[in-house]
Order: structure tokens, then sequence, then C-alpha cells
């Protein structure tokens, strides 16, 4: 896949302009979203992203639109199992309703740019070493294990490991415990001060940092193209604000959502091993010769990694279904 630096350059302004606009438009004046807004405006990032995917079909062929699909789909869904830790941040600072758009939309851009960084070292370390597959293959299957092991225990690691950080910044760094508006920094008897909107938005960035480690290697296993990663990576986190109001009341019910996308990840784990064998060059691995091995298809992985979404959110409404009729018995 051939993407000229002037393609690149088009896109991320592209990209940075559709962010200003929903900043200028929806965010700088603070008001709490209505579901309407936020089911409209998450509708039309979506149907952009989508538009994205027919012009990559277009210009560079089935085989990248599909492995942009794959990625895209695969991110969106990492991206609704992290509202859930969004959700225990909002509620940890108290932050307003009418507040929580700024934060969350700062926190999306500086996920973006740090995905970034790590797109590109990703992209560097799989053109030098073809063995780093083994690695992002190794990495995703314990991360499997290690979510559906964090949701039977509530993820109270995680939490007390964004605690740690924020305790850090209040020893650190002057902090007052009132809002200031929307103000991130305010003054308190002359002096400089971060307010909690400025400690919820670290938080935010800490479990970026943590989610990004998940789902770069996620996506290195649909597509080699730093331009599909990187996009993919863009148009998921893009309406991330909007899905967090629109379906913040519901995370609750997804109950299996963390198990299905356990299964997506070990799925891709399986499927990184796979193409590390297949371009093996490890000299203690069949001698470094290439394992006749099996490969996973994209129209495969969108297959199954659409499938296990749908199955279980089915299955999440269904138990929430026989568990309302129980209660209502």
């Amino acid at each position: 896949m051939h993407v000229t630096p002037l393609v690149w350059l088009v896109t991320i302004a592209v990209i940075a302009a559709l962010f200003v606009f929903d900043f200028v438009s929806h965010v700088r004046t603070p008001h709490a979203p209505t579901l309407r807004e936020s089911g409209f405006w998450s509708a039309v990032f979506i149907g952009i992203a989508i538009l994205f995917g027919v012009v990559v079909f277009a210009l560079w062929g089935p085989q990248y639109g599909g492995e942009y699909f794959a990625g895209y789909v695969t991110e969106k869904a990492l991206s609704v199992d992290n509202l859930f830790v969004f959700v225990v941040i909002m509620a940890t600072f108290a932050i307003p309703r009418e507040y929580q758009q700024k934060v969350l939309t700062i926190g999306i851009v500086l996920a973006l740019a740090m995905r970034g960084a790590f797109i590109a070292v990703g992209a560097a370390a799989i053109n030098a070493y073809s063995w780093v597959f083994y690695l992002f293959g190794i990495f995703l299957l314990y991360t499997a294990v290690k979510l559906v092991v964090d949701h039977a225990r509530d993820d109270e690691d995680e939490k007390l490991q964004e605690g740690r950080v924020v305790r850090l910044v209040r020893r650190i760094v002057p902090t007052t415990e009132h809002y200031d508006g929307d103000r991130l920094i305010t003054r308190v008897d002359g002096r400089r001060m971060i307010t909690p909107l400025m400690l919820a938005l670290l938080a935010i960035g800490f479990a970026d940092i943590l989610f990004a480690l998940d789902s770069i290697p996620a996506i290195y296993g649909l597509t080699h193209e730093p331009y599909l990663v990187f996009t993919a990576n863009a148009f998921a986190l893009m309406g991330l604000r909007q899905l967090f109001f629109l379906i913040g009341g519901l995370l609750d019910r997804l109950v299996y959502l963390s198990y299905g996308l356990s299964i997506i990840l070990a799925f891709i784990g399986v499927k990184l091993v796979l193409h590390a064998l297949h371009e093996n060059t490890l000299p203690f691995v069949n001698g470094g010769e290439h394992v006749a091995v099996p490969e996973i298809s994209t129209g495969l992985s969108l297959v199954i990694i659409v499938g296990v979404l749908v199955v279980t959110t089915v299955l999440s409404l269904l138990k929430n279904r026989s568990a309302s009729s129980r209660a209502g018995q």
C-alpha cells in the first residue's frame, strides 16, 4: 500500500479539523448534551468512518479496505470498554455533567497523539524485526487472560494505579478541591492551583496509555499498514465523547463485553503468532526457516470479530432481560 506524504498530511489535517469543529461547536460552551444530540453526532462520526473505509476500498482495493474495517471495528469495541473506566473517573471526581465534555475531548486528543507515537514505534519495529510479531501475539494472549481476570476482580488493580498517579500529582502540584467553571488551572489566594477537572484529565490520560498498549498490538494483528492503523484509531476515538453520553447508562448492561473482547484479543494474538511463524527468521525456531502454518484472512478476521461482538451483546441483553423478569416476580 503506497501512501504519499501529501495523503498523510491531508488525512491528518482533516482529522484535526474534525476535532476542532467538534470542540468549537459542542464543547467550548459547557453544557450537558441530550441523548438526541449525542445520538445524532455519534451517527455522523460513524458515518464519516464508514465513508473513509469506502474511499480506502476505491483507492487501494478490497484487501486494504477490509483491513481498515476490521481494525476500525476492533478499536471501536475496545474504546467502548474504555468507557467503563471513564465513567468511574467521572464519578470519582464528581465532575458536573456539563464539564465532562471538555475533559473527554482533551483526553481523546491526547490519546490519539500518544497512539500516533506508539504506531510509529510499532511500524519501525515491525520493519526492522519480523520477530516483533511473536511479542505482540504473546502480549495479546496475556492481555486476553488478564481482561477476564480483571473483570472478575472489578479492575481493582487498575483503579489503584490511577489513584496512585493522582496522589503523586497532589503531592507535587498544588491542587484545589473546588471547581472553577470548566477551568483546568485556577488561582486561590493569588496562587496557581490545578482543579479536580485537571486531575480527572490526568487520570484519563494515564488510562489512555494503558489502553494504547492493548489496542496498537491488536490492530497490527489485522493490518501492517501504519496509515490504516492510524486512521482506524483516529476514527474509532472520534465520536467517543458522544458515545459516552449516549450509552453511559447502558454500560452496566453489557455484562459479557469484556469476555467478548478477551476472545477477540486472544484470536488476534493467535493470528499474530501464526504470522510470525510464517515469516520466521529466529534461528532457534525451525532453524531460522519459515514455518508452513495456515494464515487467517482479513475477511475471516472481520467475520469473527463482528460475530463475537454481536453474540456477546445479545447474550448481555438477554441476561439483563432475564434478571429484570425475575426481579419483577
